[in-house]
């Protein structure tokens, strides 16, 4: 059976921590990867493999959903001819790390309900082959395909043929029916889980994990975006970029990538916000993870790594057509990177975790790490926050004096902190003296006068003070140049009309909010914030652009550092 992909806007994300996946408005599973984010993956339609596990109506109906308040569980509702179909779908919540449970649990509301039910796994993002499947006595289905083990229990009717296994399903008014797929790369335990537990459990551990936020404005997207971060993060810590690979950011371009690894950037993101929202879990989890590679790499921290702290394997071309409008491959080219704002996100981390007296010994020589780095290597050209040719970024200069004043305004006894605060004002003084445009606003590198948005987060962030003129110049030349319509792009490619060179960047956009909300205009903020609120998909969750022409989501799904800031300006915006 086909399981063609969909603009981005129509899916979902289930996830559990240790992987996602995504799912459609025809309620087709078209993308998921075990027993973790970066390996292959089982289900691969997405990006034009074989492979997708599909629950849908037969005959018309209108597609819709939504998830339930504060969770990932998420409840496609199909409007049919006959009636309403419900299909409740989840991730079992919190995951395991070798073995995925995906919960669906279909129901006939208020007429007879008609349901196609397709499971064909293909293992190697499409190219293994599967076993023909066999069903016990008990009714539960078992099959292999590449290094993958799967169990399927709640269609005994189920037939095998070259499709995979289908069955039509018949329900009554009021009738539910659960379908519990498994699948490890490890033999699956003797027991079954139940699926009446299984619900209960996740809906438990996801009422545990996301708190109230009800300091934040738009509460409800507030609480969305952490629990598309807390999804994304896995038990060691880490959080992962996205959960896919290769969608377009441009269609036909070539910038197609694989965002399942741990930006250390976006994990710092991530655990700011989660502290300006006085949620101390996600923040802890940044601090160990972000600490334990300072830790071990030290000068030579990688931009990225895997959720279980390896390197980043190199980037690869997939044999395989690829999401529409660009091509597929895996792995990233990020470690063979140096970025020095890494080291002064990292320190806003720490800085964030010890203002709320959460940064313990290991933390601090975490943290020493990232001075000492940056005190070796700040004059070094980097690859910056955009991954572009190394240079010598403003951006990433003015993070680090970002970084380094947190810390030392958060702990003004520690030793470190005399260190911190002569260090930023070299790094500033070196910046001021190139990096400035004689229009006063930052430039993005001493031979580039031109203005990058990435250059209003270093005040945000404390680097220069609210009413520096290049802070003012800074947000005034976005304004004027990067800006249309209340959306943001980084910077301009080259003379063409912004929305020919790349979508608007939503991080940016949310960014803009906060910077607008420092300088005092409120109402400019809000404004900032419900445009970029605005731009999601239809179940909320947000890509790293948006294409203004074309109303459309570009880029891997969902992007956490867009949640991310997200969460930090719904908080923001609640403080004078």
């Amino acid at each position: 059976m086909s399981f063609p992909p969909h603009a981005q806007h129509d899916y979902a994300l289930l996830a559990d921590g240790e992987r996602g996946a995504l799912v459609g408005p025809d309620g087709a599973v078209n993308w998921l990867c075990a027993p973790t984010w970066h390996d292959d993956a089982v289900f691969a339609s997405l990006i034009g493999g074989r492979g997708g596990y599909a629950v849908t109506p037969r005959g018309r109906y209108v597609p819709g959903g939504y998830y339930e308040e504060g969770t990932l569980i998420w409840r496609s509702r199909w409007v049919t001819t006959d009636g309403v179909v419900e299909c409740r779908d989840a991730l079992a919540f919190p995951g395991e790390a070798n073995r995925l449970i995906l919960l669906r649990r279909l129901s006939a509301v208020d007429a007879p309900a008609r349901v196609r039910v397709v499971l064909d796994p293909h293992g190697d993002y499409g190219r293994a082959p599967t076993s023909s499947p066999h069903r016990g006595a008990d009714g539960v289905w078992h099959l292999t395909s590449g290094h993958h083990r799967l169990r399927w229990q709640g269609a005994r009717e189920a037939t095998a043929d070259a499709a995979g296994l289908t069955a039509d399903l018949l329900l009554r008014p009021g009738e539910t029916r659960d379908l519990v797929l498994e699948c490890s790369a490890s033999p699956l335990p003797r027991h079954l889980p139940r699926a009446e537990e299984a619900w209960a459990a996740t809906e438990r551990a996801w009422r545990a994990a996301v708190p109230p936020l009800k300091d934040t404005i738009a509460v409800g997207d507030a609480r969305r975006a952490y629990a598309v971060l807390r999804g994304l993060t896995s038990h060691g810590g880490g959080m992962v970029a996205s959960a896919t690979t290769s969608l377009p950011e441009r269609a036909e371009a070539g910038r197609n990538y694989d965002y399942r690894y741990v930006w250390i950037r976006d994990q710092s993101y991530a655990g700011q916000a989660a502290a300006a929202a006085g949620a101390p879990d996600l923040l802890d989890a940044a601090v160990r993870f972000v600490g334990e590679r300072l830790a071990a790499d030290g000068t030579r921290l990688a931009p990225a790594y895997t959720v279980h702290g390896n390197a980043v394997p190199g980037q690869r071309e997939l044999d395989l057509p690829g999401y529409p409008g660009g091509f597929s491959r895996v792995g990233n080219h990020v470690s063979d990177q140096f970025q020095l704002d890494c080291f002064g996100e990292a320190l806003l981390l720490f800085a964030a975790a010890e203002r709320t007296d959460r940064l313990d010994a290991d933390a601090w020589k975490a943290a020493e790490a990232a001075v000492r780095a940056i005190a070796e290597r700040w004059r070094e050209p980097d690859a910056g926050i955009w991954e572009l040719d190394a240079r010598q970024w403003t951006h990433s200069r003015l993070t680090c004096v970002a970084g380094l004043r947190a810390l030392a305004a958060a702990a003004p006894r520690h030793p470190l902190a005399d260190t911190c605060a002569r260090l930023a004002d070299t790094l500033l003084a070196a910046a001021s003296a190139d990096c400035v445009h004689p229009d006063g606003h930052w430039q993005r590198a001493p031979d580039d006068p031109s203005v990058d948005a990435a250059l209003l987060l270093p005040a945000v962030r404390g680097a220069l003070p609210a009413d520096d003129p290049r802070t003012r110049a800074t947000l005034a030349a976005c304004r004027d140049r990067l800006a249309e319509d209340h959306f943001l792009y980084r910077f301009r490619h080259d003379e063409r009309p912004l929305e020919e060179a790349e979508g608007a960047f939503l991080l940016c956009g949310f960014v803009m909010a906060l910077a607008e909300h420092q300088q005092g205009r409120a109402v400019d903020a809000h404004r900032w914030f419900e445009r970029g609120r605005g731009a999601c998909g239809a179940s909320g969750l947000y890509a790293e652009e948006f294409d203004i022409a074309q109303r459309r989501l570009r880029g891997n799904l969902p992007q956490a550092f867009v949640h991310a800031l997200l969460l930090e300006t719904a908080a923001g915006l609640t403080r004078s």
